[in-house]
C-alpha cells in the first residue's frame, strides 16, 4: 500500500515539473495584435487594369447619387421618392470602399479611410435625429470635399503608424 501511494506522488510530482517545464529560448515569440494588424495591412497593394477611369466613373455615379440625396433632403421632397437615391449612394459608396480596400488594405487607416468612415457615422447618425439631416449631409459633404482634395502627404498619413504610409497617387 505504501508502494502505490509513493508511486502516485512520485507520479504527480513529475505532473507538475512538466508542466512548468520552460520555453525554448530559440522560439520566436507570439506576434501581438499590432504587428500581425501591420503586417495585414501592409499587404502587397494589387493593381487592377483602368484602376484610374473605374474610381472615376464610380466616385461620378456616387456624386450625382449623393447630389440627388442631398437636393432631395435640403428640398423637402417626400422620402419615399428618395429611396432610389439613397440606394444608388450605398451601392456606389459601397462600391468605393471595397475597391480602395481591394487595391490596398492600408487605406482603412490611412486618413482617406478614416474620414469615409467617419463620414457613415455622420449618416448613421441621420437615424438618431431626423430633424438634423440636413446638417449631417452637409457636414459630410464639407468632410469629403476636405479629405478628397487635401494634400497626398495628409490623404496618405495613417493613423496606426503615425507617418505617410502605403502606395500613394499623384494627381
Amino acid at each position: 500500500m505504501e508502494k502505490k501511494a509513493s508511486a502516485e506522488k512520485a507520479a504527480r510530482e513529475i505532473r507538475r515539473k512538466t508542466r512548468r517545464m520552460p520555453q525554448l529560448v530559440d522560439a520566436a515569440p507570439e506576434p501581438s495584435w499590432r504587428q500581425r494588424a501591420e503586417r495585414w495591412l501592409e499587404a502587397d497593394a494589387k493593381t487592377i487594369p483602368g484602376a484610374r477611369w473605374l474610381r472615376t466613373g464610380l466616385r461620378t455615379l456616387h456624386l450625382i447619387a449623393v447630389g440627388a440625396l442631398y437636393g432631395g433632403h435640403l428640398y423637402a421632397v417626400d422620402t419615399t421618392r428618395l429611396h432610389s437615391a439613397l440606394f444608388s449612394v450605398l451601392l456606389t459608396g459601397g462600391l468605393l470602399v471595397c475597391f480602395e480596400v481591394w487595391q490596398a488594405r492600408i487605406w482603412l487607416v490611412q486618413v482617406r479611410g478614416v474620414a469615409t468612415f467617419f463620414k457613415l457615422g455622420l449618416l448613421a447618425g441621420i437615424s438618431l435625429a431626423l430633424d438634423l439631416t440636413v446638417a449631417l449631409l452637409t457636414l459630410a459633404l464639407v468632410i469629403g470635399s476636405i479629405s478628397s482634395h487635401m494634400p497626398s502627404r495628409w490623404r496618405y498619413h495613417s493613423v496606426l503608424h503615425g507617418c505617410v504610409a502605403g502606395p500613394t497617387e499623384k494627381g
